[in-house]
C-alpha cells in the first residue's frame, strides 16, 4: 500500500472576504513529485505555503507524513524549501550555506559540515565548499539551494517557483538536474510554476488550478491527452477548441464529421495542433504559415473555424493560400465541458 506523505481535507483559506483556497482535498504519496500549476492568482502558491506552515488553513485539515499539522508552524514541520531568489547567504561560503540549518538545530558544527559535504558531493558541488554564492553560475547556486534543504532530511521538499530567476537557456539543465536528485533522494516534493512545459518535464503528477479550486489532476500525459475541462485542454499546451454538434454518434463542425461516443447535442471538443494532418487540394485553406525551426505552423480557416496545425519541419511546407484537407484521427478528438 503507497505511503501517503501529505494530505488535504477540505482546506478552505481565506483573507477577509477573499477566498484564496476553496475546500480542497487531495493526497500526495511518499517520493512523488507533484506540481500545483495555474494562472496567477489560483491559489497554487498559498497551497504550498499552507504545507510549509506559512500559513495556517481557515478550516479543514493539512496533514504531513499521518500527522495533522494544521495548527503547527513552520518550525514545528519537517519541511524543506527552496525559493524563488535561493534565499542564500551571501557572505557564507557554500558549506556554510548548506551546514547553516542542522547546526542552528543543535547538532555538532563538526558533524553537520560532514552531512554538509556529503551532501554537496551528491548534487555535484564537490570542490566548491569554499565559494560564495556569487561566484557560483545561476544552476549552481539552485543546486546549493536543493542540498541545503535536503541535508535536514526533511518529510517534504517544496519548490515555490524554483526556475524564475534562471536564464531560459539553463533552465531545461536545472530543471531535469532538480529532477534527477528529487527521484535519487526518494524525495516526496511539491513544486509550484505557472510554466506548463515545466510542470509536464518534471512532475509525476500535476494538480491544475482554477480560482482556488482543482480543475483537474493527473499525470502529465492525462492532462494533455485527456483534458477534463476546456480550461485544462487550454491552459495545458496548445489545444483547438472546436464547438460542435454531436448527431446519431457523428461530431459535426465545419467541413469536419468523426464518430464519437456522446449523446446528441451541442459539445465543445479539443484536438491538439500537432495531431491534424494536411494534405494538398481539400477545400479548407492555410492562413499563415510560420517557421519555427524544428516544425512549421500554419493558421487553416475551414468555413467559420481557423485550427493551430503543428506539422515537423521533415515534411513538405505549405504556403498561405493553399488549399488543403483536414487529416484528423476520431480518437484525438477529446469532448470537454
Amino acid at each position: 500500500m503507497t505511503e501517503t506523505a501529505i494530505e488535504f481535507v477540505n482546506v478552505l483559506k481565506r483573507y477577509g472576504s477573499a477566498v484564496a483556497v476553496d475546500k480542497m482535498s487531495f493526497s500526495i504519496a511518499k517520493g512523488e513529485l507533484v506540481t500545483f500549476l495555474g494562472p496567477s492568482g489560483c491559489g497554487k502558491t498559498t497551497s504550498l505555503r499552507l504545507i510549509a506552515g506559512l500559513e495556517l488553513p481557515t478550516e479543514g485539515q493539512v496533514k504531513i507524513a499521518g500527522r495533522d499539522v494544521s495548527r503547527d508552524p513552520a518550525s514545528e514541520r519537517n519541511v524543506g524549501m527552496v525559493f524563488q531568489s535561493y534565499a542564500l547567504f551571501p557572505h557564507m561560503s557554500v558549506l556554510d550555506n548548506v551546514s547553516y540549518g542542522p547546526t542552528i538545530r543543535g547538532v555538532p558544527k563538526a558533524e553537520a559540515r560532514d552531512r554538509a559535504r556529503a551532501i554537496l558531493d551528491q548534487v555535484g558541488l564537490a570542490g566548491y565548499e569554499a565559494r560564495l554564492p556569487s561566484e557560483l553560475s545561476g544552476g549552481q547556486q539552485q543546486r546549493v539551494a536543493v542540498a541545503r534543504a535536503i541535508v535536514q532530511q526533511p518529510d517534504v521538499l517544496l519548490f515555490d517557483e524554483p526556475l524564475s530567476n534562471v536564464d531560459a537557456k539553463l533552465r531545461r539543465k536545472v530543471r531535469a538536474e532538480i529532477r534527477e536528485l528529487q527521484q535519487r533522494f526518494g524525495l516526496t516534493a511539491v513544486y509550484v510554476t505557472h510554466d506548463q512545459e515545466e510542470a509536464l518535464a518534471v512532475s509525476d503528477r500535476i494538480v491544475v488550478m482554477k480560482m482556488g479550486q482543482i480543475a483537474q489532476i493527473g499525470t502529465p500525459a492525462e492532462l494533455y491527452e485527456q483534458p477534463a475541462s476546456s480550461f485544462v485542454a487550454d491552459f495545458i499546451g496548445d489545444a483547438n477548441l472546436i464547438e460542435g454538434k454531436v448527431s446519431s454518434g457523428t461530431f459535426h463542425a465545419a467541413h469536419l464529421a468523426l464518430p464519437v461516443r456522446a449523446a446528441d447535442g451541442i459539445v465543445t471538443a479539443t484536438i491538439r495542433p500537432e495531431r491534424i494532418r494536411l494534405a494538398k487540394g481539400g477545400i479548407a485553406t492555410i492562413r499563415s504559415a510560420s517557421y519555427l525551426g524544428s516544425r512549421m505552423e500554419y493558421v487553416v480557416q475551414d468555413e467559420n473555424l481557423e485550427f493551430l496545425v503543428s506539422r515537423p519541419i521533415s515534411e513538405p511546407r505549405l504556403t498561405a493560400g493553399d488549399s488543403v484537407d483536414l487529416q484528423i484521427d476520431p480518437a484525438d478528438l477529446v469532448l470537454v465541458r
